[in-house]
């Protein structure tokens, strides 16, 4: 589904009610994101378009990632809303609570719709609430929640709209999603002035993440952004650097030029750091062995692979993990 179908609210019906869930250990950009927009429809309209609650399950002051603390109020039994937006961030096995995930499933029962953001679509699929949908969530965390949660179709997508559920990664598709909303319910004018007031270029469609962010290959010169496209779409079998240059049309001097003027490295040190950067990811976020990592990655052996992931953050493979399992711990 490409637009909410989510009809506008007028004057006699009331604000369209949000009810947002925020988790502790989750960060403020992300809350900012969820909320920021709708404040400034608000205003920018001249009229109260949208209401909204902030919650958390015990209520209270709810510290952030930043160190920062929020008022929430307490999860009533049943909400009155029209969209819930769960805001989750780290140790979600610890605040991801049985009676959450139970409260969370009558959002279902009573056809309110639910949106998850930065670690909420974890929260959401825990509940079963992403069952035989479409969801998303952060890029580096896709494959392991693919893995985790063979009933929901995961796509790479910035966000997802499917039927009741509404999924997305982080902050900056966050504000996407919202601005989506804003427009299906209100239109592209109030949209667009909702952006121009928050200083953000939006993307509407929900376009595919990437281990480059668009808006830094916008940036580059283009045949500087088709080679690091052509890189990403490679990472398992990586060409060799005067391969990509004949592919987008420049010799491989002028090649490594344009990278060193524009991205301050090479190309091929370039397509190492984006290698190694997804070979992280996989360490991180998948119980692949060193071998499979190394395949995955395009590198000849897992001691290749073993030497240049040392190199360039300071620990092996597997001193990566006991670190990650460390801190998710405590």
């Amino acid at each position: 589904m490409t637009y909410l179908e989510i009809p506008g609210t007028t004057s006699e019906q009331g604000p369209f009610r949000i009810g947002l869930v925020v988790l502790p250990d989750c960060n403020l950009l992300s809350i900012a994101a969820a909320l920021d927009p709708f404040r400034a429809a608000n205003r920018r309209a001249g009229r109260g378009l949208y209401d909204w609650q902030v919650m958390s399950p015990e209520g209270g002051a709810l510290r952030l990632t930043s160190g920062l603390e929020i008022a929430t109020a307490p999860l009533p039994l049943q909400i009155e809303a029209d969209l819930v937006i769960l805001v989750a961030g780290f140790r979600l096995d610890t605040h991801a609570t049985p009676s959450l995930r139970a409260w969370l499933r009558q959002l279902r029962a009573r056809a309110i719709r639910y949106c998850g953001v930065d670690g909420g679509p974890w929260v959401l699929a825990r509940a079963g609430l992403l069952d035989g949908h479409r969801a998303t969530t952060h890029w580096e965390d896709l494959e392991a929640f693919a893995n985790a949660f063979p009933e929901v179709t995961a796509t790479p997508d910035r966000f997802v709209i499917d039927g009741p559920a509404l999924t997305t990664g982080g902050a900056g598709p966050c504000l996407d999603l919202m601005l989506h909303l804003i427009r299906a319910q209100h239109g592209a004018a109030l949209a667009g002035q909702v952006a121009n007031a928050l200083l953000y270029d939006p993307e509407d469609r929900p376009s595919p993440q990437r281990l480059v962010p668009q808006a830094r290959l916008a940036a580059l010169a283009p045949p500087v952004a088709r080679a690091v496209a052509i890189m990403e779409a490679t990472l398992e079998d990586p060409p060799a650097i005067p391969l990509i240059a004949r592919q987008v049309g420049l010799s491989p001097r002028r090649l490594e030029m344009l990278f060193r003027q524009h991205l301050e490295t090479g190309p091929g040190g370039f397509f190492l750091r984006l290698r190694l950067s997804e070979a992280r990811r996989l360490a991180l976020d998948t119980g692949l062995s060193v071998q499979d990592i190394a395949v995955r990655t395009g590198f000849s052996s897992p001691a290749t692979l073993a030497r240049a992931f040392r190199a360039a953050f300071g620990q092996s493979v597997s001193g990566l993990r006991k670190g990650r399992a460390g801190r998710d711990t405590q």
